[in-house]
This record gives structure tokens, sequence and C-alpha cells, in this order.
């Protein structure tokens, strides 16, 4: 199992197809592990050496005391660029990916080639509701919020058709480490990209889902709307795009990757 040592945490990381070709990072959503990229591994494979990595406080990676911050996440990802001697890669994060992907480009985007944003946003929701949610972990664990999240990830439609891969993705779910969710709700809800987004300074495709309730289509546009030549894609899907609507979402990500 693969380890970076970082400054203050270890960080767990997978790689994917062969070593001569660019290197993808995919950033993965909260609540979840590296596992969600499944889908994309084999195509991007093709094309790119794929980094995965489990962000700090999921997964196998350390989870840390503390609230964190989206700063603190975006610094994890430029240490473990640094640990395995990579100076500049192409990188797709979704959600609280998404928004680490933001400060990135508009932090170090001397670092990357290209970014693609999928289902996030320059600010989650409201603080109260964030609260809500960190009172409802701590005091039943994961699985006083896994049921209702999950009915936000995925649309009715494709749980119904696809109930292998829903069970799949609610028990990465229930299988978080409570302290590290908890850590990066905090981070979720205290981001505020709205000051860095016209900084933003890399290619960016801004992908979203026509029926995510959770980075609905309009904070997408939000992000065309101020980062600087950015693309717009939409696929039919809730939260998690690249699971509900895969075909799509790796058709729009490969096109502008290799474009």
């Amino acid at each position: 199992m693969p380890l970076a040592q970082l400054a203050d945490t270890r960080v767990h990381y997978d790689w994917s197809g062969p070593d001569n070709l660019p290197v993808l990072v995919f950033s993965n959503s909260l609540g979840t592990t590296l596992e969600m990229w499944e889908t994309q591994v084999g195509e991007f494979s093709e094309s790119f050496r794929v980094l995965r990595y489990d962000t700090r406080g999921h997964g196998r990676s350390d989870a840390t005391p503390g609230d964190y911050t989206i700063s603190q996440l975006a610094a994890d990802l430029l240490q473990l660029l640094d640990f395995l001697r990579l100076e500049r890669v192409f990188f797709c994060g979704l959600s609280m990916g998404g928004a680490i992907g933001i400060y990135l480009g508009s932090h170090a985007p001397q670092r990357f080639q290209k970014l693609v944003l999928c289902n996030t946003a320059a600010r989650f929701g409201t603080a109260e509701t964030w609260n809500a949610r960190l009172q409802a972990v701590r005091s039943g664990g994961m699985k006083a919020v896994a049921g209702g999240v999950l009915e936000r990830w995925l649309t009715r439609e494709f749980r119904d058709v696809h109930p292998h891969e829903t069970q799949a993705t609610l028990a990465m779910l229930e299988g978080a480490n409570p302290q590290g969710y908890l850590s990066c709700c905090a981070a979720v809800r205290d981001v505020d990209a709205r000051p860095y987004l016209g900084k933003v300074s890399v290619s960016t495709l801004v992908l979203t889902g026509t029926y995510d309730p959770v980075t609905p289509p309009s904070e997408a546009q939000y992000l065309v709307g101020n980062i600087p030549g950015s693309r717009y894609a939409e696929v039919s899907a809730a939260h998690l795009s690249n699971i509900e609507a895969r075909n799509d979402f790796n058709r729009h990500v490969l096109n502008f990757l290799l474009s």
C-alpha cells in the first residue's frame, strides 16, 4: 500500500497506466475514497498515467485531528506531487475535489496543465446545513447521514437500475472514517472561492449534472462566468456524475484533456 509521508500526515495513493504517459490526478469527493474513480481508470489509462489518492481523513490516508481547510487539502496534493517528483500534471476533481482544484488553479497554476472541475461550487450550501450534518455524524456515526447523502449523489432512476453500483457507493460512504469526514465537512462548509475564481489561470472545464441537488448547474454556470476562458459541460446525472453518467462524463473530460 503506497503511502506518501507529507509534512504532518500520510497520504495513500495509487498508480494506473504506463509510466511514460502524462500524469492525470483524480481527487475524490467528501465521504469517498479513490475507488470512486474505478469507472474512469481503464479508459483514462489509455492516454494518461492515472494517479488517484485518498484525501486526508479518507480511505487509507491518515485522519489527523481538528478541522481541515481547502487550502490545507490543496497543500497536501502539492506535497504529494513533490514527493512523487511530478512538476506538472492534469487534474480532475469532483465536489470537494473540485474545490481543491479551484484553489490550486488560482494559487499554484504552474503545477497544472489543465483542470476539470466536476459537480462543485465556489460555496457549498449554508453553515447551518453543514453544522446539522456534523451534529448528526457526531451523534449517530456515518449511517445517520449516509441514506440521505446517497439520495443526493445518485438519481432514483439510477439507483433502481444499478443496485450493485448503488450498494458499493453506499458502503464506501458508510465505511468513511467519522473523524476524517467531520474534519473535511468543516473544510467544505467554510470554503468561499469567490475572491479567487478570477485568478484561475489554467485551462479549465467545468462539468455538472443536470439533476445534481448538491451543486446544481447554476453553480457550474457561476464558475464558468468567473473563471477566465473556462468551458462548460453538462451530463444527465445527479452529484456523482462520473458514476451515474460514466460514458458521457468520460467523453467530455477526455475530449477536453486531449484537445
